[in-house]
């Protein structure tokens, strides 16, 4: 049983990793193209957003070993 929920906490973590990248960069990239003078600062504050939002992912890793290894 432990196995299951660690790997569904990992994998969900995952996806939802993923889709909230997806958005923070397709949001970047649209607004770079509609005020290309401020790409530098969009392109900053995207990698803080996306470091952030890594996070969730690395730390429900840690809670699904905690699950796995009690």
């Amino acid at each position: 049983m432990n196995y299951i929920a660690a790997s569904i906490a990992a994998g969900l973590a995952a996806l939802a990793a993923s889709y909230g990248n997806g958005h923070v960069i397709s949001k970047t990239i649209e607004s770079m193209a509609r005020q290309p003078e401020l790409s530098g600062q969009f392109r900053s504050t995207m990698f803080i957003g996306v470091g952030l939002i890594e996070a969730v992912p690395i730390i429900a890793i840690a809670i699904s070993f905690l699950l796995l290894f009690q």
